[in-house]
């Protein structure tokens, strides 16, 4: 792969410096031995400037290498890592600048303190591959970190969002699944077509996928109303705002580069505020906050005005709420399940606050208290001994036993695939704070339709040794206390 211009000068600085080092030499030393000026090597060094093949030659000769070995783009043992992280596409394709990152000042970093920052980088990198992180799992949690930087609102898409509205769906006018499919029939020459997953069962993971060669959109035939307006939507985005890089599928198959999960991004927000507008929802939402009672029937008819998913609505309320209502310690999270299974599984998650929540944790066994499951076991029952195919949603007000925490958490269960008997629970979890007791009148006081329960992260970290809905032993929690007793007892010796 080859190296950008930036990151050669500074392999050339920071081999510089090693050898420097590893011969006992001063700058000034080295400087008087060349012929060069002391701060011409210290530019050098931070990789701002790269010499002229004499001077390159007059360096060699006073440290007593040959010219080879000082151009060679090969580091030291010590240097490896920095040497793979310029060589990978990270610096180059992440704009550190969207995290006000100056990319001089992370170079000028790694020529500061290259043996520690060689050891910090060798160190994540072997945690990434002992955990199997893939290239797209490391840019999705970029991108995550870059929406909750900024309360995952973008007023330029918003804008861009309202542009399209008034352009083809003014007033009330409804962006609909006729609307979408015209204007990439008619504005840009796209093909629409289907397929069936029993006919090609190795792509019914896949929601659609794109052809460019014959601006094809190829959907699954299965997908729900709401699933293909989203999508027919997302195409209009990637249109619309000219997001040339793009994936080719919904679900990754392979993620190319970090622009394309960034444009993809770009692209799913637009499709959200077309569908869902902004000043719509926001009018809605006052009113549902001005109620003194909440209802679950109620919450989920607006939803399904909205003619969108659970999943969707919750990431469109992640938008705005922050920036119209001050409501901001927030965090979302999918949990799915298999009807009839005691299994569950975290598949995304979104946290605009750094507070409690499943974030971090892996192969432990999440609260059965938590309403986002509670409501799965539910929404299995219904369905095997009533034959339910709708959505349910509750309401529960969790506080956490060891930290004291409580949030109103919000959760939306419904079929996820159901050929497969699949299930997913939706939740959105917002902190107890004064300004949400204040935009929410519900909580103040607590409506009655709102259940309180004392809750906890998992069952190997939790301290409820009476809970009834225990599934493991709280073998982390333990190795705790044995620690601290441990401890204890070091300290007794005298």
């Amino acid at each position: 792969m080859a190296v950008h211009t930036d990151h050669i000068r500074l392999l050339f600085g920071l081999k510089l410096k090693q050898l420097r080092l590893d011969r006992g030499l001063s700058i000034s030393e080295l400087a008087q031995a060349s012929g060069l000026s002391v701060s011409y090597f210290t530019e050098i060094e931070k990789g701002r400037k790269y010499p002229k093949t004499d001077k390159i030659a007059a360096i060699a000769a006073a440290m007593g290498v040959d010219y080879d070995t000082l151009v060679s783009l090969k580091l030291s043992k010590k240097l490896e890592p920095i040497s793979d992280l310029l060589r990978s596409k990270f610096l180059t394709e992440i704009p550190l600048e969207l995290f006000g990152i100056d990319p001089s000042d992370l170079l000028e970093l790694l020529a500061e303190a290259p043996a520690k920052v060689s050891a910090m980088i060798s160190t994540f990198m072997e945690i990434g591959r002992s955990y199997n992180m893939s290239v797209e799992r490391i840019y999705m949690s970029v991108l995550r970190s870059y929406q909750e930087m900024h309360d995952n609102y973008f007023e330029d898409i918003e804008a861009e969002a309202d542009r399209f509205l008034e352009q083809y769906a003014s007033g009330n006018t409804p962006v609909d699944e006729s609307l979408l499919t015209s204007l990439l029939r008619s504005n840009y020459n796209y093909k629409i077509e289907r397929f069936d997953r029993a006919s090609r069962p190795d792509l019914a993971p896949l929601r659609s996928f794109f052809r460019p060669e014959s601006s094809t959109l190829y959907l699954n035939g299965h997908l729900s109303e709401e699933q293909r307006l989203f999508i027919l939507a997302r195409e209009v985005g990637f249109r619309f705002l000219n997001l040339k890089n793009r994936p080719l599928t919904y679900a990754y198959v392979e993620a190319d580069s970090w622009e394309q999960i960034l444009n993809n991004y770009k692209a799913s927000y637009f499709a959200g505020a077309i569908l869902i507008r902004r000043t719509m929802l926001i009018e809605r939402l006052q009113e549902l906050f001005n109620r003194e009672s909440w209802s679950n029937d109620g919450f989920l008819e607006l939803i399904q005005s909205c003619r969108a998913t659970p999943e969707r609505f919750f990431y469109r309320l992640s938008n705005l709420l922050p920036r119209y209502f001050g409501i901001d310690q927030l965090f979302f999270y999918r949990i799915n399940n298999t009807s009839g299974k005691t299994s569950y599984h975290l598949t995304k998650e979104m946290h605009l606050s750094r507070h409690q929540g499943p974030k971090g944790i892996v192969d432990e066994h999440f609260c059965r208290r938590w309403i986002a499951l509670t409501i799965l076991q539910e929404l299995s029952f219904t369905q095997q001994h009533k034959n339910f195919g709708g959505a349910l949603c509750r309401a529960q007000l969790s506080t956490y036993a060891d930290s004291e925490q409580t949030y109103f958490i919000v959760s939306v269960a419904q079929p996820y695939q159901p050929h497969q008997q699949e299930n997913m629970s939706v939740s959105m979890c917002f902190k107890m704070t004064d300004t949400l007791r204040t935009k929410m009148r519900f909580l103040n006081p607590l409506s009655p339709e709102i259940p309180i329960r004392i809750v906890n992260e998992t069952c190997e970290r939790c301290g409820i040794f009476d809970c009834r809905e225990r599934v493991a032993a709280p073998i982390i929690l333990q190795r705790k206390r044995q620690l601290e007793a441990m401890k204890l007892a070091l300290e007794g010796l005298k």
